[in-house]
């Protein structure tokens, strides 16, 4: 059965405060970002690492993955960007987590192009280093249709480029049904972000809490169960001003349709 999980940075207090939060929401996954702060990789030694995972664990959570994402377009990518994220691979795993998640870039049109050649090759180097050390490196849905990513970690020479859903990107973004990318993708999700919202006739895009948006959840969720996914349903607020609140109802809105479709 998929799990709910929440993104501690939403909640817009130190980590181990939002710890306390989600624990008490009932949510049984963190994702936090570990790109910059108090959980970036130079931040923790040896010993933070491990206090920290025993915090979590006190409290009957887990990391469901941890959030990479600095901004690196990976088909401009440079041998700084790919040791940072090997370090947060690392500390991924010293977390008790095998899912790192992080935007790649927009994925280019012409597949003969040298930046497609660069952002392939990139995925490659960091999926590599996930066969050699148990971590997935899961690229977020974003720009691009579904068949278009996919296309791109196909020709990755590796088994851990993976995919990390968030179907309100593919709603507000990319303009695609999620549920369709779901199937698309189907061989490659890892872990999925819960968030809502709706793109305006104006191509811009507008964030939502959830069930407020146009991504179809019910059906979404039934999607996810249909291809075998048991994995977390990590939610994600990233807008507004009463972001607990919202976390809360999330919470309780994806329990709901879990007991539905269960």
């Amino acid at each position: 059965m998929m799990k709910i999980g929440v993104i501690p940075d939403s909640f817009q207090v130190p980590f181990k405060e939002a710890v306390v939060l989600a624990a008490d929401m009932g949510v049984k996954g963190l994702q936090p970002y570990v790109t910059k702060g108090e959980m970036a990789p130079e931040s923790l030694s040896s010993q933070d690492r491990i206090d920290i995972k025993k915090f979590v664990d006190g409290y009957g959570l887990q990391f469901s993955a941890v959030c990479a994402d600095f901004g690196m377009h990976f088909y401009d990518a440079d041998v700084n960007g790919i040791k940072r994220t090997m370090d947060m691979m690392d500390l991924a795993r010293d977390l008790g987590t095998n899912i790192i998640t992080t935007h790649i870039g927009k994925v280019p049109d012409d597949e003969n192009s040298e930046e497609y050649f660069k952002m392939v090759k990139a995925i490659e180097i960091l999926g590599k280093y996930g066969d050699a050390t148990g971590v997935s490196f899961a690229t977020e849905t974003g720009p691009e249709m579904a068949i278009k990513l996919r296309g791109v970690l196909e020709k990755a020479d590796t088994k851990s480029a993976k995919v990390n859903l968030d179907p309100a990107n593919f709603v507000m973004v990319a303009g695609q049904n999620p549920i369709e990318a779901v199937h698309v993708l189907k061989d490659y999700i890892v872990h999925t972000h819960a968030k809502d919202g709706v793109k305006n006739p104006d191509g811009t895009h507008t964030e939502y809490r959830l069930g407020d948006g146009d991504v179809p959840f019910v059906e979404y969720l039934c999607a996810l169960k249909e291809i075998g996914y048991d994995g977390f349903l990590t939610i994600e607020r990233e807008r507004g001003a009463t972001r607990m609140q919202d976390i809360q109802h999330a919470v309780k809105f994806l329990a709901d349709i879990l007991n539905r479709i269960y």
